[in-house]
């Protein structure tokens, strides 16, 4: 399996994604707990696009290049989780693509939500791939809107009133940057889907 490069137009939505959550960080001050070494929002597995995926793999490649140690213990974690899913993984477990419809969504609710995900590395409680993580990992804390309402990470924002927390709201991607960036990536690489961190990590390709 040949590489997938990122197309140029990813590191621009990176860039506006992480200058929102830093400007929503610096409303929200104090409310907002997110730190190293809390982990809880890496527990409990979540969908991600292809887009994801081939940044998560080229962040795999680069950690393999810089510490070939770390990079196979990422492996190694990722590789018991695609073996502990297997049996009740809600898609095709040789693929790693989740399955579609209102029924396959319920079956993923349900899905390994006290998993770690297998980029935390146990020992440090950070990210091994963090400049690389996904699109969900980047805007998790601050208030999102989504056709849920506002959410939050229920750690953070304790003592705030339903107006603060709005005053804090989060607008990622105003411009909806991330739909064309995938909609190339997957032309490019002949891919589709949604899966899983640990199925991205396990086929990297090389």
């Amino acid at each position: 399996m040949a590489r997938s490069l990122l197309p140029s137009s990813d590191q621009q939505l990176v860039q506006i994604v992480d200058a929102a959550f830093a400007a929503a960080a610096r409303r929200s001050g104090e409310w907002l707990l997110c730190r190293p070494g809390c982990t809880q929002c890496c527990h409990g597995v979540f969908a991600i696009h292809q887009l994801d995926v081939v940044r998560l793999q080229n962040g795999m490649r680069e950690l393999e290049e810089r510490d070939p140690e770390r990079a196979g213990r990422v492996k190694a974690r990722a590789g018991a989780a695609v073996a502990k899913f297997a049996k009740e993984f809600p898609g095709d477990p040789r693929t790693g693509i989740l399955d579609e419809g209102d029924e396959a969504e319920l079956k993923f609710e349900e899905f390994a939500n006290d998993e770690p995900c297998p980029v935390l590395d146990p020992t440090t409680g950070t990210c091994d791939l963090y400049a690389a993580r996904p699109m969900t990992c980047r805007v998790f804390g601050p208030p999102v809107r989504s056709e849920g309402g506002l959410g939050v990470c229920e750690l953070c924002y304790h003592g705030a009133t339903t107006e603060e927390i709005a005053a804090c709201e989060m607008v990622p991607d105003p411009e909806d940057l991330e739909s064309r960036v995938l909609q190339d990536v997957e032309a490019s690489t002949k891919r589709s889907g949604r899966t899983i961190v640990a199925y991205a990590i396990t086929r990297t390709p090389r």
